[in-house]
Formats: C-alpha cells, sequence, structure tokens
C-alpha cells in the first residue's frame, strides 16, 4: 500500500520541508503572551513585536501549525535541534517537536481564554484533527480536548433543518468547510457510522452536477429553502476526498471508493493549472490549496490495496509532487531562509511591513494586500512539502505498526 518514491537527492522532499519549517517557525513562532512553557505563531511576518502577542490570532491557522509539526517529527524522526535531520526508521518521532506541540496546544488554549472551543465547527474540526493526530503520532494525551470538539461534532448534526453539521452555532448555512474534517475526525475517533452519513451527505447535496467539484455549502432561507452557494474552493475537494477516504478505509464500501475517484477527476481537470494546484490568495485562502495536498497526499499513501487503486495512488501523487515541486522552484529568500508564494506557479513576493495585514471579517479572514505576508500562505507552502515527503517516504498516515486509537461507537 502507498507510492513510493524515495529520493536519494540532497535537496529532496524531506530537505525542502525542514527548510520550510525552520523558516515558518523562525519568522513566526513564539511564546503566548510571552509565558514560558507556551507556543503561539504570528499571523503575519514582518509584524512588530506587540502586535505579534495582543493582535489578531486565528484559530484553525494555529490548528494546521499543530498538523505541520507533527508531520515534521513524524517524517524526521532522527532529528534533533542540532543533529541530522533524516528518517531514522528505529525511532517514530522527533521528541524536541512532540515538546513543541505540547506548547503551541498550551498556547491555544490560553489565546482562546482557556477553552478547546469557539462558535465556528470548521475551525473546532480542525483542531480536533490536530489533537487526534498529535496523541496518535506522539504519544501525547490531550484527550479531553479530543473528546470535547468530538462531541461538538456529533451533535450539531441537523437533517432536520437540511443538513449537514452548521458553519457555526446559531447558524444554518452547512458547508463543505465544516462537514468534511468533521467526517474525517469523527471516523478517526470512531463513529464511522456518523462519518458515513456525512459523506452520504454531501454526496447528495454539494456535488456541481456538471464538474463534479463539491460546492461551498446549502444555506436555509427564511422560507425554509435551501439555497446553493457554488463556490467551488479547493479546500472544500481536499476535506471531501479526506472524508470519502476515511469512510472507504472503514468499511470498503465501494460506494466511497467510487466517489473519491470521481472528484480526483474533477480535481485534476478543474483545481489544477499544468498539474499544480490553484493559488487561493492569501488570508483564509492561503490555506486552501494545502488542504487539498494533504488529502491528495493521504490517498498516494493510505488507500488501501483494491482493483484501480495503484492508478489513484499515482494520480494524487503526481499532483502533489508537481505543487511541491513548483512551490520549491517558486520560492523566495529573506535572510538565507525561504520564503512562498500564495500561487505556486509564480516567483513568491517578499513582503514588508507597509500595506494592509490581513483582518477577520465576517467570520473570515481577508487578505494582507501582499499575500505572501500571511502565515496561512507559508503553512501552505510548507503543507504541499511535508505531503511531497510523506509520498517520499511512502509513510502511511495509518501507520500498521502502531494501533489505532478508533473504536467502532455507536454515532452518539
Amino acid at each position: 500500500m502507498g507510492v513510493h518514491t524515495k529520493s536519494s537527492d540532497m535537496h529532496g522532499p524531506g530537505d525542502r520541508a525542514q527548510a520550510a519549517a525552520d523558516a515558518i517557525c523562525g519568522r513566526h513562532l513564539r511564546r503566548a503572551l510571552w509565558l514560558p512553557g507556551t507556543r503561539m505563531a504570528a499571523v503575519a511576518w514582518p509584524l512588530g513585536r506587540v502586535a505579534s502577542q495582543f493582535g489578531s490570532w486565528h484559530y484553525w491557522w494555529h490548528a494546521h501549525l499543530v498538523d505541520l509539526l507533527v508531520d515534521a517529527a513524524i517524517h524526521r524522526p532522527g532529528a534533533t535541534r542540532h543533529g541530522d535531520r533524516s528518517f531514522d526508521p528505529d525511532r517514530s518521532f522527533d521528541p524536541d517537536l512532540a515538546d513543541d506541540v505540547v506548547r503551541l496546544l498550551r498556547g491555544i488554549r490560553i489565546r482562546n481564554l482557556g477553552r478547546w472551543t469557539n462558535d465556528y465547527y470548521d475551525d473546532m474540526a480542525w483542531l480536533g484533527l490536530a489533537i487526534e493526530r498529535a496523541d496518535r503520532h506522539l504519544d501525547l494525551d490531550h484527550s479531553r480536548g479530543r473528546r470535547v470538539l468530538t462531541r461538538r461534532m456529533l451533535d450539531a448534526w441537523s437533517p432536520e433543518d437540511g443538513g449537514g453539521i452548521p458553519w457555526r452555532t446559531a447558524d444554518q448555512f452547512f458547508n463543505a468547510p465544516a462537514n468534511g474534517p468533521a467526517a474525517i475526525l469523527l471516523a478517526r475517533t470512531g463513529h464511522v457510522e456518523r462519518a458515513v452519513a456525512m459523506c452520504d451527505w454531501m454526496d447528495d447535496n454539494l456535488i456541481d452536477p456538471d464538474t463534479h467539484l463539491v460546492i461551498d455549502g446549502l444555506k436555509k432561507q427564511p422560507d425554509g429553502s435551501l439555497k446553493a452557494e457554488t463556490g467551488t474552493y479547493t479546500y472544500s475537494q481536499g476535506v471531501v476526498l479526506g472524508a470519502e477516504l476515511e469512510a472507504f478505509r472503514a468499511t470498503r464500501d465501494q460506494r466511497h471508493l467510487d466517489r473519491l475517484a470521481r472528484l480526483l477527476g474533477a480535481v485534476e481537470r478543474h483545481s489544477c493549472t499544468g498539474g499544480v494546484i490553484n493559488g487561493g490568495g492569501g488570508g483564509d485562502g492561503g490555506l486552501f490549496h494545502g488542504v487539498l495536498a494533504r488529502y491528495l497526499a493521504l490517498i498516494a499513501t493510505d488507500l488501501p490495496d483494491v482493483v484501480g487503486s495503484d492508478e489513484l495512488r499515482a494520480r494524487a501523487a503526481r499532483i502533489v509532487t508537481s505543487s511541491a515541486e513548483a512551490a520549491w522552484t517558486n520560492r523566495n529568500a529573506v535572510d538565507g531562509h525561504v520564503i512562498f508564494g500564495s500561487e505556486w506557479r509564480r516567483k513568491a513576493v517578499i513582503p514588508t511591513e507597509s500595506g494592509a495585514k490581513a483582518q477577520f471579517v465576517a467570520g473570515a479572514v481577508n487578505p494582507s494586500e501582499v499575500p505572501e505576508r500571511d502565515l496561512s500562505v507559508q503553512l501552505s507552502a510548507w503543507m504541499v512539502l511535508e505531503a511531497a515527503a510523506a509520498i517520499d517516504l511512502a509513510l502511511p498516515e495509518h501507520d500498521p505498526r502502531r494501533p489505532s486509537m478508533a473504536k467502532t461507537r455507536p454515532p452518539g
């Protein structure tokens, strides 16, 4: 199982991912509110010292940063603060990075006023996924946070209102960015029946009949009807691919594989240019193409061996490796450290402190004037480079050497 393209190049996928990790953590990562034993990321760079501590912070961006530290820890488990950064088959993760994950999760709770939760179900699903991965791969224990966030996903299920789960509390917009990651989280925590129901709901309601891409969602109107919001964002494609993959792994039901294959073809036709995933700009959109890369890589490494799976794995891997190559080729550098563009097919622009920075408006983060300034843009590039590293190592997310945390449970 898994596509293997192990590279002996000194500038191979793992080295590139490490260069991204070093640069992004060096520029963005610091103590939360200057408190010892914590980490938090400045949401933009350059950004003043006080603004980086007391200005905006974005919950779901930090969830993806947790995920990326987990990636780095398991892709380069022989790493030390000052030593070799290569893969070590006798060690499952880098303990220094595991410590950073603990500090970052502590910082997230502090900035979130001591809570794991907020008002946005998509945000909470992302943090739940990051915590589940951190605990499973790095031998950590944030079981209370995982249970709280998983329960929020279960309790938000609203078939009587037309969902799905909503985008946020007290809202009736049922969208892929909430239902996709929630379904993945529920599948990974043993709530397979509910995860499958969410996949079925998305396939019934959110697939464009012409392109076969996933649309944004359905918004309930005052008269009780549901209006389609038809944007087809790259991260929506990614999370539905991930959800269908998890459902197929858990059930081996052919319908999930068929949907995955159909959506992969749609992504190849409509979400890529020249084989490279299209960018989403800055702000929240800066993360969109990285999310798609993560779940394409998961197809390459974790799709079970069935008829046709070799071709699907190879096609997914090809998009990831082409996108990673483009992101790396078009990088720029500041003081010898890499910086990446919001559109991987174009040369990255070096940001400055001038111009408007990203702002949280109406439930979403708008981009900075220069998108490269946004943490989201840099995380997305790091994400595609770690995705390529996972493929290069043929390292599955669900490592057969490790026992799964998931046990089959009723949906609750």
